[in-house]
C-alpha cells in the first residue's frame, strides 16, 4: 500500500515517472497494459476515435441533418411556448379574479417537469414531432407565464393611472407601460424555459424521434458506439452556445437592454 507521499495527483499511485507516463499515453491512445497494477480493465475512449466519428458523421450528412432537425424543433417549440406564455400571462395578470383563481393551478403545473409528460404523450399521441412540440412548448410556457404574471402584478398602479390621465387607450397602456415593465420578468422566464427546453428536447428526441442530437446519443449508446455519444454531447454544448449567442442575446439587446432596464454585460451594446 503506497503512502500518501507516493501517490500522484487525482488519486493514482505514482511510484515512478514511468508509470505516470504510461497512464497519460493510455489516455491518448485508449489502451492500457494488461499487467499494470495501476489500471483497471476499462476501455478509455481516445480523442482520435471521437474525431474519426465526427468526420464520418459529417461525410455521411447525418450530423448536419440531425443538427437541423434539433434546431428546427427547438425554435418552433420555444416560439410557441413563449408566445402563449406572454399572451395568457398578460390576460390573467390584468384580471385580479383570474389571478387568484388560477394562481395555485399555474404553480402546480409549473412544478411538473416535461420528462414526466413525454411517456404519456407518446401513449396518447404517438412518436414524432407533435409529441416533442407539446412537451417542449409546455416546459417554456409555464416559466414564461409565471414570470409574466409576476411582472404584471408588481407594476405600480400609479404608473398606469398617470398614463390614463394623459388620455392613453388600453392598448397604449399595455404597450407603453405594462409590457415594458414586465419585460425583465418575461426574459427571466424565457431564460429559464429555454434552458429547460433544450434539455427536454434531447430527452424527447431519445424517446419520440428518429433523428436529432438526442436520437444520435441514444442510438450510439444502444449500439455501444461511445464515440458517437461523445460527438452528440459536444454538439449539444456547441448548439446551446449558438442558440444563446444568436437567439437569446439579440432578444435581450432589442428589448430590456435597449430600454435601459439592464446594462449589457461586458460593455456590449
Amino acid at each position: 500500500m503506497p503512502s500518501i507521499s507516493d501517490r500522484a495527483p487525482f488519486g493514482f499511485p505514482g511510484r515512478s515517472g514511468a508509470e505516470r507516463l504510461v497512464f497519460w499515453r493510455c489516455c491518448c491512445c485508449g489502451r492500457y497494459p494488461s499487467g499494470s497494477s495501476i489500471f483497471r480493465p476499462i476501455s478509455i475512449l481516445p480523442p482520435r476515435d471521437v474525431l474519426a466519428a465526427f468526420g464520418e458523421l459529417i461525410r455521411n450528412g447525418i450530423l448536419i441533418e440531425y443538427l437541423a432537425d434539433s434546431s428546427w424543433r427547438y425554435a418552433v417549440s420555444v416560439g410557441t411556448g413563449l408566445s402563449l406564455g406572454i399572451i395568457f400571462g398578460l390576460l390573467i395578470g390584468l384580471s385580479g379574479f383570474w389571478s387568484r383563481l388560477l394562481g395555485s393551478i399555474i404553480r402546480f403545473f409549473y412544478a411538473i417537469v416535461e420528462v414526466a409528460w413525454i411517456p404519456l404523450l407518446v401513449i396518447w399521441i404517438g412518436y414524432g414531432f407533435p409529441t416533442i412540440l407539446i412537451a417542449i412548448s409546455y416546459v417554456v410556457f409555464f416559466p414564461v407565464l409565471y414570470n409574466t404574471l409576476t411582472g404584471v402584478q408588481t407594476i405600480q398602479p400609479v404608473l398606469i393611472n398617470a398614463v390614463r390621465t394623459l388620455g392613453a387607450s388600453r392598448f397604449q397602456v399595455l404597450t407603453s407601460v405594462i409590457l415594458p415593465a414586465a419585460l425583465p420578468n418575461i426574459m427571466t422566464g424565457l431564460r429559464v424555459g429555454a434552458g429547460f427546453a433544450f434539455r427536454g428536447l434531447i430527452f424527447a428526441e431519445m424517446i419520440a424521434a428518429g433523428s436529432g442530437l438526442g436520437f444520435l446519443i441514444f442510438d450510439g449508446a444502444s449500439t455501444r458506439q461511445t464515440d458517437r455519444v461523445v460527438v452528440g454531447m459536444i454538439m449539444m454544448g456547441l448548439l446551446w452556445l449558438l442558440m444563446d449567442r444568436l437567439l437569446l442575446r439579440p432578444i435581450e439587446r432589442a428589448t430590456i437592454e435597449r430600454w435601459g432596464l439592464v446594462r449589457a454585460q461586458g460593455g456590449e451594446s
